[in-house]
């Protein structure tokens, strides 16, 4: 099968698309054919490499992907061949006292498919082998590339804002990087959740797509002094929750933005990982800091509910065939991009 892969971390010129093996699938896992896939931020850092993280190399990434079911490993026999699903990227042991109670997020032998999973174990392929319980239906009324885009960053978003946050109506909420596809899932959700989301992005084009994507506020960075804006809105109380993908660069920002007693909830740092922070601010305020992750199936269900209602909608802005895929990750990678990217692997 065609995919693209890398056999040593480093920039964009690692990447290769040509033949590698085909998947099997194993007992309890599907075989799927990838109709499309979606990028996340994982894939960079994946192809980066991080620092004590050890990926199996050849390495296929891709964490997101919608497509047919063509082969069943043993023992499965609650899907079908033909079955159109989409694809959440949790896989777990199954069996541990975490996984048993709807909390595989903190199985010991968890792993994020297409980002700590392989050799070649990931979406950007012709073909892919996951858990039975990483599927569930496509939603119908979506595309392939739509459809592929609704689960990891969804999930992400839900888990930090409806599980460890616990976004309350009326509530303010500064949401970093809001017009990626992590920060513009945020803004649709929290309208659905009836908060108020302030967005911070960097150009004009950017800030109209937020407004599309339900901000009450948008700020510039460069051209607006967050901290005095953030003041200015909330008639000087501060925002109740401030929502971060972005880590070190804003966290000085992030904190003075807080009300007292405010929460910032965080899942990922794309512009580092060791911020400073002046610990008078966290117990003077009463802060508190929440790290949130990927989330469970269950929180994935329900997050999809919202889709199948159509009051969320995949935030998918181009679309790329798999042989391009250097081209998106270079536009993530610059920041050159709105919303999702989707990959069609057809």
């Amino acid at each position: 099968m065609k995919a693209v892969y890398f056999d040593r971390h480093g920039d964009l010129e690692v990447l290769k698309y040509g033949d590698v093996p085909d998947p099997v699938p194993g007992p309890g896992e599907v075989l799927l054919r990838v109709r499309a896939a979606a990028c996340n931020f994982n894939d960079i850092w994946a192809r980066q490499g991080l620092p004590r993280v050890e990926l199996p190399m050849p390495h296929v990434s891709g964490s997101d992907a919608a497509g047919e079911i063509v082969e069943l490993g043993p023992g499965v026999t609650n899907v079908a061949v033909g079955d159109e699903v989409i694809v959440h990227a949790v896989r777990a042991c199954r069996v541990c006292k975490a996984c048993l109670s709807g909390q595989e997020v903190f199985c010991r032998g968890m792993r994020i498919w297409g980002f700590q999973t392989g050799p070649y174990d990931g979406s950007y392929a012709q073909f892919a082998k996951v858990q039975v319980q990483q599927v569930a239906p496509k939603p119908k009324h979506l595309s392939w590339t739509d459809a592929a885009a609704v689960s990891t960053s969804l999930v992400s978003v839900w888990r930090m804002l409806v599980t460890r946050a616990r976004t309350q109506p009326g509530e303010t909420v500064l949401v970093w990087g809001a017009s990626g596809g992590t920060g513009s899932f945020a803004l649709q959700l929290l309208r659905v959740l009836g908060a108020r989301p302030i967005a911070v992005t960097s150009s004009r084009e950017k800030a109209a797509f937020c407004e599309q994507m339900g901000a009450e506020h948008v700020l510039l960075q460069g051209e607006h002094d967050v901290h005095a804006e953030v003041r200015r809105l909330t008639d000087n109380r501060g925002v109740d929750i401030v929502f971060d993908h972005v880590g070190e660069t804003v966290w000085p920002i992030s904190i003075e933005c807080l009300r007292w007693g405010g929460r910032m909830v965080i899942c990922g740092a794309t512009e580092g990982f060791t911020p400073q922070i002046d610990l008078r601010y966290l117990w003077n305020k009463q802060l508190s800091f929440l790290g949130s992750h990927i989330g469970t199936h269950e929180e994935w269900r329900d997050s999809l509910k919202l889709v199948e209602q159509r009051k969320l909608h995949p935030p998918v802005t181009r679309v790329y065939p798999l042989s391009e895929l250097v081209q998106a990750q270079a536009a993530m990678e610059e920041r050159r991009l709105m919303g999702k990217l989707a990959i069609d692997c057809a």
